[in-house]
């Protein structure tokens, strides 16, 4: 049987796999989640992060903690030493079936690796509970692509990539991957523009408090997570963007790299702003 089918035996509620479910899918798939995984570090407090991977826990490494691929599944763990500890299953939007019920397995065996202590929780991409957003104070970001997918761009210093995120929320903040278009922009939201050795941190002019507060905090957690620490992050408002942004084609609204001035300040009428927010019916 599919493990997508054996899935719909869960009882839906999203808190605890039930380990008799769990038991019954290893004895199935001896190959899958293989046990032994999980080293003494993992019983000393603190925050650990895993990817999974083809069925295996992988740990990240500090620098890529609160960077999550949407099309991948993770274990997140809280630990706190003699006050208990947190296990949580977060499942990216785009994860399969099979890498859902693999993370559940992991779940399982590392919280019998810890003797059962952890409580469990399972997290939905763009859902999460507040208490698993505190664990990130520099807010999360979901990135497009996963191990499954086979769709996972180069990190920096790997070649030009170059990534548009949004911002939202009010006291529990994301930010997003969305298409690299001038399109994707709007007055009501803040936004990052990440080109690799520069990051822009871009405020519209009715994004609301939280989402000003935080914008830097998550440019500063894409430059560790993406960029090893070594890109320049600088903030913008909107209406005062710099000769170091990007000019947009207006035949296909995609972003190109053109320096649009060599001094600063210079005339507005060299960004084109104005015709995407025509194009979007904004005034």
């Amino acid at each position: 049987m599919e493990l997508g089918v054996l899935m719909e035996f869960h009882d839906g509620t999203g808190t605890r796999m039930q380990s008799e479910f769990v038991g019954i899918l290893i004895r199935m798939f001896p190959n899958m989640a293989a046990p032994g995984q999980f080293g003494p570090e993992t019983r000393e407090p603190g925050l650990k992060v895993w990817r999974v991977e083809k069925m295996k826990a992988v740990l990240l490494e500090p620098a890529e903690v609160g960077a999550f691929y949407n099309g991948d599944s993770y274990l997140v763990l809280e630990h706190r030493g003699d006050q208990g500890a947190d296990l949580h299953m977060w499942i990216g939007e785009k994860s399969s079936r099979d890498e859902q019920v693999a993370c559940a397995m992991l779940a399982t065996q590392l919280d019998s690796f810890l003797g059962g202590d952890p409580i469990q929780h399972r997290q939905v991409q763009g859902y999460e509970s507040p208490e698993f957003m505190n664990l990130f104070p520099r807010g999360v970001s979901y990135k497009e692509g996963g191990v499954e997918s086979g769709f996972r761009r180069p990190q920096g210093g790997s070649g030009p990539v170059y990534r548009l995120y949004q911002i939202k929320g009010k006291r529990n903040i994301r930010a997003k991957e969305v298409e690299l278009s001038w399109q994707s922009f709007n007055k009501g939201d803040c936004f990052i523009l990440d080109l690799g050795e520069t990051i822009f941190s871009w405020i519209g002019s009715q994004a609301n408090m939280f989402e000003k507060q935080k914008s830097r905090e998550i440019a500063s957690l894409i430059r560790d997570t993406e960029r090893h620490g070594k890109a320049c992050i600088t903030d913008i408002n909107e209406g005062e963007e710099t000769p170091e942004m990007l000019k947009v084609s207006d035949a296909t609204g995609q972003m190109k790299l053109t320096n649009v001035s060599e001094k600063s300040p210079f005339a507005k009428d060299l960004l084109v702003w104005e015709p995407m927010r025509r194009r979007r019916g904004r005034p």
